[in-house]
């Protein structure tokens, strides 16, 4: 079976209902789950998770707040949980710190997607591997044969590769882009390939996954969050019909 992997922003709808939520996406059915560390400029994402960021700001999530509350439940997670953001709010935390606590409170590893690969392999690689922390690099249909390889070799847990050149959730994301699929799918990779950006359905999810390890569902899954009252409901019913 090919692997799920859920995204939500932290800190939403309500500040505290970020335990809930990763319980559901646990209980539901997914194999991993990827929770957004919110910034003040996501410039990588699209209107609803940018929308996400700034709810979640103001509600009062903090790096500090979203560790306590994965501290809390550390041992009823029995799926990997991959944090997501950008660097400067790390950075502002403490590289090593940062590190440190993710591996205190069973993170099993980050993605960080402006954080450059030669930055990576020189100042931020071995303390990654001091505290057991996969990283994963992202890749899209743009990227060349050669690069491809350079950042599967320096990620590890899965390789993220981006469906078509654009920021999440966006409409006219490509899903069924054969050429770019069947060239990873043909080239001598380490890591599992997680397709993601602009999945909402199970056939989406399917017609990605066809010569891919899994995908990534983020904007349709934060989308139900953000706009549904009866959102725990909704959010378990999106999550089965994708694993029907």
């Amino acid at each position: 079976m090919k692997k799920l992997n859920i995204y939500f922003t932290a800190g939403i709808p309500q500040l505290e209902d970020t335990l809930d939520i990763i319980k559901l996406i646990q209980d539901s059915g997914a194999d991993m789950m990827e929770i957004g560390m919110p910034y003040s400029d996501p410039v990588a994402d699209g209107p609803v998770i940018q929308k996400a960021h700034e709810l979640a700001l103001k509600n009062g999530m903090t790096i500090e707040k979203l560790f306590s509350q994965l501290q809390s439940i550390k041992n009823e997670i029995k799926i990997p949980v991959i944090l997501m953001g950008y660097i400067n709010p790390v950075l502002s935390f403490g590289f090593e710190k940062f590190c440190a606590k993710c591996s205190e409170i069973g993170v099993s590893g980050l993605i960080i997607p402006d954080l450059p690969p030669i930055e990576f392999e020189k100042n931020y690689q071995k303390i990654l591997e001091k505290y057991t922390l996969n990283f994963t690099f992202l890749v899209t249909p743009e990227t060349s044969d050669e690069r491809i390889l350079y950042l599967d070799a320096l990620s590890s847990g899965f390789l993220y590769a981006v469906s078509s050149s654009s920021t999440t959730g966006n409409e006219n994301t490509v899903l069924k882009n054969e050429n770019y699929l069947s060239k990873l799918a043909s080239l001598p990779l380490k890591n599992p390939v997680m397709i993601g950006f602009g999945i909402k359905s199970k056939q989406d999810f399917e017609n990605v996954t066809e010569k891919a390890d899994g995908g990534i569902i983020g904007t349709a899954f934060v989308n139900i969050l953000l706009q549904n009252r009866d959102w725990k409901k909704k959010a378990i019913d999106f999550v089965h019909s994708i694993r029907a």
